[in-house]
């Protein structure tokens, strides 16, 4: 089975990991800062933009949908056990950030889920009103 988008990925990484190095190197770290994060930024808006202008094709498509499902977890697992023991090794400041992010972010969580209901409810009610009207 060939498996297309596999060029793709393989650009934005390599765009990700230079971007993140160079960023590294910007606040004085020896240390790839963000470039995984920035390659799945970068394979997520190159192949949402080359799908809608109709220049990527259904099985390269298909090919980044199959990376992004299994790619982008691993990389992601590895990177925050890779940050969890840097931030033990950094000390009680390193922690207490990552502790205090985490936090605020499960803090949000029922924020947001507000508002996707509410934009799911109400349009549910519009489908349901013209549905109405319709028949």
């Amino acid at each position: 089975m060939a498996i297309y988008g596999t060029a793709l990925l393989s650009l934005c990484l390599l765009l990700g990991t230079i971007v993140g190095k160079a960023l590294g190197r910007l606040v004085g770290v020896d240390a790839n800062v963000g470039g995984v994060g920035i390659a799945m930024l970068l394979l997520i808006a190159t192949s949402s933009r080359l799908r809608v202008s109709g220049l990527l094709p259904r099985p390269t498509h298909d090919g980044v949908a199959f990376w992004s499902a299994i790619y982008i977890p691993i990389v992601v697992a590895m990177a925050a056990s890779q940050n969890v023991r840097a931030a033990i090794d950094g000390g009680a400041a390193a922690l207490t950030a990552g502790v205090v992010v985490v936090a605020a972010c499960f803090a949000l969580v029922p924020l947001l889920s507000r508002f996707g209901r509410a934009r799911v409810s109400s349009a549910t009610q519009r489908d349901a009103n013209s549905m109405g009207e319709t028949h």
